[in-house]
């Protein structure tokens, strides 16, 4: 570990005790501030770590749906990110108004909303879901109930596949994921045949690899869709030491300090999240310093949302949360 890690890293921890404050960092967060925070997880993990803390103020290292997610669930806290320009092009999608045209094209039907959302778009929606959850919380609604599912049209086709339910999809991608391919997976596992291959359900190639197990041309007991939270565990129980990753290339750091043993390899080297990566801990440092920038959601709209983010709290099975700093 550098030196001037080791003096940031003491900085940070100085100035998160003085404001009381909790650092939350996204598995996609750069390596030292995923090393500083006290909790890395994914957003499902983080919402609960959110929910639960007894912090003053809550530092989001992530984009600003999960600031605000934050926020939605512990009011009264502060809430800070530290760049208001960590967006997020799925979140950016669609719109309440949106959901409200399509609710009325649909009368009656449920919405679940995928938590890469704004809180705005969570407040027109029934329950949200993220990647860990969302074919518990599909399987939680009533079997004749129409569903609306939006953004994430990958995500949407991987909870139809798992629960055989027809489901209505907004037709969007997260553009880094939907950017790694099927040909260069396969070319992966060809090229790697012992190797298990772990795949985001928000990756363009899920669908393609599902039916390629399918047809029995990837192998079954080697090919798992996890959330990245599911991909940190998997890695630990696993017995394979070599692993192809289908996700944002942040979590590599995460497996690798967890499985020092085993090699990880990333599917597509550039699946990298610009927005993800506007956290720097420069900006990390400036946040604890000056108390910038602080997330707000208007109180109507939180209390509306606060509904379906707690419903995705509470239904899925809880699951250990990374730890960071001690």
């Amino acid at each position: 570990m550098s030196t001037e890690f080791e003096r940031w890293a003491r900085e940070v921890r100085r100035l998160a005790a003085e404001r009381r404050a909790v650092i939350l960092a996204h598995n996609y967060q750069v390596p030292w501030i995923q090393d500083v925070a006290d909790h890395v997880g994914d957003s499902l993990q983080l919402s609960r770590q959110a929910a639960e803390t007894q912090a003053d103020t809550i530092v989001f290292c992530g984009v600003h749906f999960m600031a605000e997610t934050a926020k939605i669930l512990s009011p009264a806290k502060t809430v800070l990110i530290p760049d208001l320009d960590a967006g997020c092009s799925l979140a950016s999608s669609i719109t309440a108004e949106d959901v409200r045209r399509w609710k009325d094209e649909h009368p009656g039907a449920m919405v679940v909303a995928y938590v890469n959302t704004s809180a705005a778009v969570k407040a027109e929606s029934d329950v949200c879901c993220t990647s860990s959850n969302a074919v518990e919380v599909v399987r939680s609604l009533p079997a004749d109930q129409e569903i609306l599912f939006l953004p994430d049209m990958f995500l949407g086709a991987h909870v139809e596949r798992e629960t055989g339910r027809k489901l209505h999809l907004w037709l969007a991608e997260c553009h880094v994921h939907a950017g790694i391919g099927a040909q260069e997976m396969r070319a992966k596992m060809e090229a790697d045949p012992d190797a298990e291959l772990m795949i985001h359900p928000e990756c363009g190639c899920s669908t393609a690899a599902m039916y390629l197990l399918g047809e029995g041309e990837l192998p079954g007991d080697r090919t798992k869709v996890l959330s990245t939270g599911g991909m940190v565990r998997e890695s630990k129980e696993s017995s394979a030491s070599r692993f192809l990753v289908a996700t944002e290339t942040g979590i590599l750091h995460q497996l690798r300090k967890a499985n020092p043993d085993k090699d990880f390899q990333a599917v597509n080297e550039l699946a990298i999240c610009q927005y993800m990566k506007r956290i720097t801990p420069a900006k990390l440092l400036r946040s604890l310093r000056e108390g910038v920038f602080e997330v707000t959601v208007p109180e109507p709209i939180r209390r509306r949302a606060a509904r379906a983010v707690q419903r995705m709290v509470d239904i899925a099975p809880r699951s250990p949360v990374g730890a960071g700093a001690p």
